[in-house]
């Protein structure tokens, strides 16, 4: 292989998602020279394809927002949800540390967030937030970046509307009520009618919402602050002298090149979740690591854990679980490429719609996070026995929030039953026999989810009876926004099978984002961020935005510490950098 002179700078960062990103911007900022190596042709990892929700507690945009409360509640709520797994010292740092995370981009970035002060954690234990703890990136202009719009990777194309990404929160509820309000009409008709121009003149959208808007203005940030952006850039290995990380072996378009970094490296190259060696040896489930669907991006194969590892990084798999769990169906695609996992994060709160074994029987509270849900799918699925449950509803369900890529009316159902992706039958019994579901359980399951159904009501798993099932219903559907019966054929289902959003098992790190050694000593100049560092919350998962909320926090602590910064007061320590 063609090699090429050395390239040195003070800090190189390996992956470009958020956690990466922040902590390149965050030292470039302070003055230091940055290259951020991306393995793959375009920028932003597999937060491109993300919600972009970030769970910072006591958030400046909340107290801006006059709610109020100190560390105390997050504390404790994480202090109940994480159990054994609690780690003090990191809890402290990203309660400490995320606000103050906010303010610096706000302050010294093109970072503008937007509030979640209405999204409630995941679960009612002793600290649980009602909102005020989650953050998300202001929908950006992606024309602001210029020729760097070409490199940013594009959304999840079965989670768009051809192509056009939908913002959650109001964004969404306008498209789910465009036929039933004439304010949300002309809402999506000027959403649609831009998208439009920019798809004839731009190629694509530039109306960036969600984890693309986030990506899009880490990536301006970074731009703007001189950071050295090498995608086509693949490392294939740690470079350490005298017990210190000072640099990297890339391979960036073909090349192998020798990155010195004379403050240190940062692995974020987005966790192992299509490792599947990796996946078999820490996924209980699949014990050949093959009968998991991830939703993140193929190439997030663990190449940061596997260097990190080769130089003494201690892999920690030590946790509730290794991974993000998420249920998803695979969308059959054309030309003989491979089914691409779509993930299941919204309609299954909805009033009319419930999941099921291949039993027939309900096993879970489908309005609970998909975590929650995949776990029990999990506990309730035989040994030896295929993981695999269906989404079941009716036409007026489907016709009213779509189920999985189906999308709802106006959008034909047609492609995706001749693809056999959707399955449609006029009895509940004939759908049973299609999908495998043992007949006599469905139709029982289903008239005794109608009795209590017609009434708001689910004795079996009371779903709708926390503020996150709410918030994910329908609102204008009484008295349950969450619970409606199955009634007008035809009946619709699709097939779930276990994916997840990412990893959360990865390289031990401290609460300075550090590597750790199989002795908990930190390896000098070496940090792991995002899903390469092992989930500070041990596996567990109690509120959307814990992965994100973290890797922007620890990367910027990272950012700081290769600044040589203390961590005293690191916004006013950064002010004059600006």
């Amino acid at each position: 292989m063609k090699r090429e002179p050395m390239l040195e700078c003070d800090v190189l960062v390996l992956g470009s998602g958020a956690g990466g990103l922040a902590a390149a911007v965050t030292a470039a900022v302070h003055g230091l020279r940055v290259i951020v190596a991306e393995k793959e042709a375009v920028f932003g990892g597999t937060t491109a394809w993300s919600g972009g929700w970030m769970w910072i507690p006591c958030n400046p945009l909340a107290v801006r927002a006059g709610i109020t409360e100190d560390a105390d509640a997050p504390r404790t709520y994480l202090r109940h949800e994480l159990g054994a797994h609690f780690d003090a010292g990191k809890a402290d740092a990203l309660l400490e540390y995320g606000p103050r995370m906010v303010e610096f981009f706000e302050q010294h970035t093109a970072m503008r967030f937007v509030d979640g002060n209405r999204i409630p954690d995941f679960h009612t234990t002793p600290g649980a937030g009602t909102g005020g703890r989650s953050v998300c990136a202001m929908p950006f202009d992606g024309r602001e970046l210029g020729p760097l719009i070409d490199r940013l990777r594009p959304p999840l194309g079965v989670t768009t509307l051809n192509g056009m990404a939908i913002a959650s929160g109001a964004d969404l509820g306008h498209f789910f009520n465009a036929t039933r309000s004439v304010r949300s009409a002309l809402h999506v008709t000027r959403r649609l009618a831009t998208y439009a121009v920019h798809k004839l003149r731009y190629g694509r959208s530039m109306h960036l919402v969600n984890g693309n808007a986030l990506v899009a203005r880490l990536l301006k940030s970074a731009a703007d602050h001189g950071v050295d952006l090498r995608s086509n850039a693949r490392a294939v290995g740690l470079i350490r002298e005298a017990g210190r990380v000072v640099g990297a072996h890339v391979e960036i378009d073909g090349v192998a090149r020798e990155v010195r970094a004379t403050h240190g490296v940062v692995l974020a190259c987005g966790g192992y979740p299509h490792d599947v060696a990796r996946r078999a040896r820490t996924f209980a489930y699949t014990p050949s690591g093959r009968e998991h669907w991830s939703a993140a991006p193929s190439t997030n194969t663990g190449d940061g854990i596997r260097i990190g590892e080769a130089i003494g990084g201690r892999f920690d798999a030590a946790l509730e679980a290794p991974a993000a769990w998420a249920p998803v169906s695979l969308v059959p695609q054309r030309k003989g490429e491979p089914a691409v996992a779509f993930p299941h994060l919204i309609e299954r709160a909805k009033p009319g719609v419930i999941a099921v074994t291949r039993a027939g029987k309900r096993f879970a509270n489908e309005a609970s996070s998909y975590y929650d849900l995949m776990t029990a799918l999990f506990d309730t699925t035989p040994q030896g026995e295929e993981v695999c449950a269906w989404l079941v509803c009716d036409h007026r369900f489907q016709r009213r929030y779509g189920l999985g890529v189906s999308k709802p009316f106006p959008f034909p159902t047609g492609p995706w039953r001749r693809s056999g992706y959707l399955k449609r039958a006029s009895s509940l019994v004939e759908l049973a026999v299609q999908c495998g579901i043992d007949p006599q359980g469905l139709a029982s399951t289903v008239a005794a989810w109608n009795t209590d159904a017609k009434d708001g009501a689910d004795p079996q798993f009371h779903r709708g009876s926390t503020p996150y099932n709410r918030v994910q219903g329908d609102a204008r559907h009484k008295p349950n926004p969450c619970v409606a019966p199955l009634e007008e054929g035809p009946f619709y289902a699709v097939k779930l099978l276990p994916g997840s959003l990412g990893t959360f098992a990865g390289l031990a790190t401290d609460a300075a984002a550090r590597v750790l050694d199989n002795e908990n000593r930190p390896l000098a100049g070496l940090y792991a961020v995002g899903n390469d560092s092992a989930s500070m919350m041990g596996g567990c998962y109690p509120a959307g935005g814990i992965t994100l909320g973290p890797a922007m926090t620890f990367g910027y602590l990272a950012g700081l510490s290769l600044a040589g910064l203390t961590q005293a007061d690191p916004v006013a320590d950064s002010s004059h950098h600006a």
